[in-house]
């Protein structure tokens, strides 16, 4: 049962409060905590509400006196970072306030590691912050005693090794609790699939967010982390081997992890804010990634079709979309189902994500010259068969890639446009010939990611024909096909998905759209003309996904624009 139908069913909420609260939701927030931001209901008839229809007890902490002697032997990560708290015993089971009705897996987790039976009580959050700082305080050991209990910090390991400059920051930065601070939140992260994790200075501390199938999450973290702000991002720079004492300028950096026996490549950028320096990390799990075109979420007829283009002895193929759009995934996944012993494959790359074998990769190195163009040149005298350019980004470079594929080459790369249709302009606009766009273009596919449904908890649903996208396909309702929506359970940690999958419009280059891009035809011209020959577009093979219940309708709006028709 979701929150706000218990709230509407309870009398707490109007079926236009409702509505408004859905709209005011945002990414990973409990309907309820919506309600209760917006002024529509307090938090403590929410809760008793909530706990009511769950079986779970409110408790004001205002009356309750706790028994200091609890927090001895009990896992500080959990108060930090699930906000739990011990209140009191009682026949031999521990009574644990909580604001979160719907996550009782850190209770189960909590539960193991104690030896104990656990009970929740629900409680407002605001009481529970209060007598955490009532009780552990801001105090200068409570981080230290937080990160003693991490069993796992050994299991992070720098494959290089590390080197101070002696400084008082640097020592700092090199203290064991710092060190096992910093590993705490890379486990986190890797434990929780993040891509990304965002390490921001803000007027009130540091704030730490986890990129999880392209959406943001905060963690939680303890007041006291800020006292540390320094020393982690000092830590975070000698591990990136970036100059510590440079706190004016951007820097670029990488890491190379060991973890739990699997190698984790960190690329690291600090940009100074006015606040303090920002910290982004890119996480690439090596021992996690699978390149199988198969898997990427291609529907059949995409796949067949993509299948041929990659076996054309030349030509240029094409992959667009906005950063973060997995082009990289696609674009290795198509190189190793082409690999074998008769074909020469070198990539041209900035960076080299990662490292393929049986294919040569450059890594480009724009600051000595080693650009992508200069390094396609020195390419086409090593005699490859299949070249890889990792972005086309400048006309040098787009020249040197219709040179190479009108000398027998087959050419992938990636450009940043919108829908397909996009490219051959965009490639005309840098300065190149329509002739040679027209005549050396096989195909482009755009494509997005969309977050898949978890399989554990999604649900089945009719949903309001009023409430559907203009651009819906209808006539599929009429066939009887099950949509389902997100719920959230322990397996997806409440999110309601799991994992993501690629939405793609593959548009192939036949004679018409040959002789459109060489009239220098708009980029809208050319998409009509593309759906007009039987073209998917990224809209409709996402509804495709909705349809074989592999994503919801929310995901699709997310991520793609509504068509006109």
């Amino acid at each position: 049962m979701e929150a706000g139908e218990i709230l509407l069913r309870k009398g707490l909420l109007t079926a236009q409060q409702l509505q408004a609260a859905r709209r005011n939701q945002g990414e990973g927030r409990r309907l309820d905590q919506a309600a209760v931001g917006m002024g529509l209901v307090s938090e403590e008839e929410a809760l008793r509400a909530l706990g009511e229809e769950l079986g779970i007890p409110y408790v004001d902490l205002h009356d309750v006196k706790v028994d200091p002697s609890l927090l001895t032997g009990f896992p500080l990560k959990f108060v930090y970072r699930e906000n739990l708290f011990p209140i009191r015993q009682e026949n031999g089971r521990l009574i644990v306030a909580t604001s979160d009705p719907f996550n009782l897996y850190p209770l189960d987790e909590l539960s193991t590691a104690i030896g104990k039976t656990v009970t929740p009580v629900l409680a407002s959050q605001a009481e529970i912050t209060k007598l955490i700082k009532t009780h552990l305080g801001v105090g200068g050991e409570t981080i230290d005693e937080l990160i003693a209990q991490s069993d796992e910090d050994d299991s992070v390991e720098l494959i290089d090794g590390i080197e101070a400059d002696g400084s008082e920051l640097s020592q700092l930065a090199q203290e064991p609790s710092v060190v096992r601070l910093v590993n705490e939140i890379l486990l986190e992260a890797i434990d929780l699939r993040a891509s990304d994790v965002h390490i921001e200075s803000q007027p009130s501390g540091i704030k730490i967010r986890y990129r999880i199938d392209g959406v943001l999450h905060p963690q939680p973290t303890p007041p006291e982390i800020n006292r540390f702000q320094a020393a982690i991002i000092s830590r975070l720079k000698i591990m990136a081997r970036l100059n510590i004492a440079e706190r004016r300028l951007p820097q670029d950096g990488r890491i190379q992890l060991r973890v739990a026996g699997r190698e984790v490549d960190v690329r690291v950028s600090v940009i100074p804010m006015i606040h303090g320096e920002g910290i982004v990390l890119r996480l690439l799990d090596k021992g996690a990634m699978e390149f199988k075109l198969r898997k990427l979420g291609m529907e059949d007829d995409v796949y067949a079709t993509f299948q041929d283009l990659i076996k054309l002895p030349h030509g240029i193929l094409l992959v667009t979309g906005p950063t973060g759009s997995g082009k990289t995934t696609t674009l290795y996944s198509a190189l190793l189902e082409i690999r074998d012993e008769q074909t020469k494959i070198i990539t041209t790359e900035d960076p080299v994500e990662y490292q393929l074998e049986g294919i040569n990769q450059i890594q480009v190195h724009p600051k000595i010259g080693l650009t992508f163009a200069a390094s396609l040149r020195s390419i086409l005298r090593h005699d490859p068969d299949v070249i890889l350019v990792g972005e086309i980004r400048d006309l040098e470079t787009a020249e040197n890639a219709i040179q190479a594929s009108l000398t027998g080459h087959l050419v992938f790369s990636t450009l940043h446009t919108n829908d397909a249709a996009g490219a051959y302009t965009r490639l005309t606009d840098m300065g190149l010939e329509p002739f040679l766009v027209s005549s050396t273009v096989e195909a482009v596919m755009a494509q997005r990611l969309v977050r898949t449904l978890c399989p554990e908890c999604k649900e089945p649903y009719r949903p309001d024909p009023a409430e559907l996208p203009r651009d819906f396909p209808r006539d599929w309702l009429e066939k009887g096909v099950t949509l389902y929506r997100a719920k959230g359970c322990r397996a997806c940690r409440h999110v309601g998905y799991r994992g993501r999958v690629g939405i793609f419009e593959l548009l192939v280059t036949t004679e018409r759209i040959r002789q459109l891009a060489h009239d220098r035809a708009s980029s809208w011209a050319i998409h009509q003309a593309a759906v007009a020959e039987g073209m998917i577009t990224l809209r409709q093979d996402a509804w495709r996904k909705v349809f074989n219940g592999r994503t919801t309708i929310e995901e699709i709006e997310r991520v793609t624009r509504a068509e006109e028709h």
